[in-house]
């Protein structure tokens, strides 16, 4: 039977593709499991402008304090060692506008009805985090998704559209309901969860956990 596994995430959270990739090496360590992930939304704040902001004003406001921005330096510097171990380039120093990320999780929406969930995930990670492109921007998430696999065209249609905008916010405030705070989150059963980004072999035996835990198939009864 399929394992499926519900990955909440925010898409300018750089913890959640240090988490991703975690995930992906959990995977290699459980072959014998059939693992099929979900991607689902976060918003980490979602009163970011629809257009986006200046990323080093909003860094600013975030941190304040010299104690604060020390911590958020010293945290930044970490991400770098931990993205470089998980084969990550981090180039915080491209990024010049925080964006709005609730498109970006339409698009991965689209992306994963078509099978392209992870490529998608991965795609926008690496232009916001190692390229520094403005992942909210319309005509940047159209030109990600082609590069996926996705109709260009209809991409652009969908985005100016009002297409699954309820059914997203829907989704991301039904796991804050459930008490997601904070991202990555893991989640199978909708009950058991693994909540930041863990290593693999800690996410593996979450994997395993939840797999020993999946309703068994019941046998085909033999009629006479």
């Amino acid at each position: 039977m399929t394992l499926t596994i519900e990955m909440v995430s925010d898409l300018v959270c750089p913890w959640c593709w240090v988490g991703l990739r975690r995930f992906q090496g959990a995977l290699e360590l459980v072959p014998e499991l059939d693992v099929d992930v979900r991607f689902r939304p976060f918003e980490l704040d979602p009163a970011i402008p629809a257009g986006g902001t200046d990323y080093k004003a909003y860094m600013k406001a975030k941190f304040g304090s010299d104690q604060n921005k020390e911590r958020a330096n010293s945290m930044r510097d970490a991400l770098v060692q931990y993205g470089a171990d998980e084969g990550i380039p981090f180039a915080f120093d491209k990024i010049t506008r925080r964006p709005n990320s609730f498109n970006a999780h339409r698009l991965v929406r689209w992306a994963q009805g078509q099978n392209l969930g992870m490529e998608m995930k991965e795609a926008l990670f690496e232009s916001y985090f190692s390229k520094g492109e403005d992942i909210g921007d319309h005509e940047t998430l159209v030109t990600i998704g082609a590069k996926v696999g996705l109709d260009s065209n209809i991409s652009s249609s969908l985005l100016a559209s009002d297409a699954d905008v309820e059914t997203t916010r829907s989704e991301a405030n039904l796991f804050r309901q459930r008490g997601v705070s904070g991202v990555p989150t893991f989640i199978a059963h909708r009950q058991i969860a693994v909540q930041g980004a863990e290593s693999s072999e800690k996410i593996a035996r979450f994997l395993k956990t939840a797999a020993a835990q999946m309703p068994q198939e019941r046998p085909l009864q033999q009629t006479s």
